[in-house]
C-alpha cells in the first residue's frame, strides 16, 4: 500500500467546506476552534481552487479544431439564481 495520504475528490472537499462554513455560522464554537475551523476552511478552499483549475486546463485541451486550441467560453449563471 501506499503511504500516500488520499487527497479527497472535488466534490469530497466542497462539502466538508459547506459544513465547516455551517459551523462557524452558528456562531458556537471557541475562539480556539474557530481559528482552527478557520484554518481548515482556507486549505479546503485552495484545494478546491486548484482542482478547478485543473479542470479547466483539461477542458481547454480537449477543445481543439483544427490542431489549434479554440476556447469557446462557458454560459455563466445569471446573477441571482
Amino acid at each position: 500500500m501506499s503511504s500516500r495520504k488520499k487527497t479527497p475528490d472535488f466534490e469530497q472537499s466542497l462539502a466538508a467546506l459547506e459544513t465547516l462554513v455551517a459551523r462557524m455560522e452558528q456562531g458556537d464554537l471557541t475562539l480556539e476552534e474557530s481559528l482552527k475551523a478557520f484554518e481548515e476552511g482556507i486549505q479546503l478552499t485552495r484545494e478546491c481552487q486548484a482542482r478547478l483549475q485543473a479542470a479547466e486546463q483539461r477542458v481547454n485541451q480537449l477543445i481543439e479544431k483544427n490542431g489549434e486550441l479554440s476556447l469557446t467560453p462557458l454560459e455563466q449563471p445569471e446573477q441571482g439564481e
